[in-house]
């Protein structure tokens, strides 16, 4: 049955080429699991520490204000605002707007840099405010 002529290729990631639309997409999907997992984790031990004991408490605060937990949510953080942004970002573009390539390029990257803006705007909060 076969024919002998090629059939063409599908398109795969070789063929594309990596812009910020794209990073934009794919930490769009990452920040939603990270917020998900570790954030509904962190939730419920602190819920469990709540209604748990003194002890259970006092570990659960040792831990949230040892560096790394303090790096795990400052990542969170940063995690939900990606997401945030992104989604507004998808939204806009759900509605047949920002299509063109410079708009679109121009959005992605102002997703990332409010992002980051944002994170570092609530961990000044959050410090200033535990003074």
């Amino acid at each position: 049955m076969s024919s002998g002529a090629e059939r063409p290729l599908s398109p795969h990631l070789g063929v594309y080429t990596w812009g910020p639309h794209m990073l934009v997409s794919i930490l769009h999907r990452v920040t939603g699991g990270a917020i998900t997992v570790a954030g509904l984790a962190i939730l419920t031990w602190w819920l469990a520490a709540l209604s748990g004991s003194d002890a259970a408490y006092e570990t659960f605060q040792f831990a949230i204000t040892h560096p790394v937990g303090k790096i795990i949510l400052l990542g969170l953080t940063w995690a939900f605002w990606q997401h945030l942004f992104s989604g507004l970002r998808h939204l806009v573009l759900d509605i047949g707007a920002g299509y063109e390539l410079t708009t679109n390029k121009f959005w992605s990257i102002m997703t990332i840099v409010a992002s980051l803006v944002a994170t570092a705007g609530t961990a000044l909060l959050f410090v200033g405010g535990a003074q």
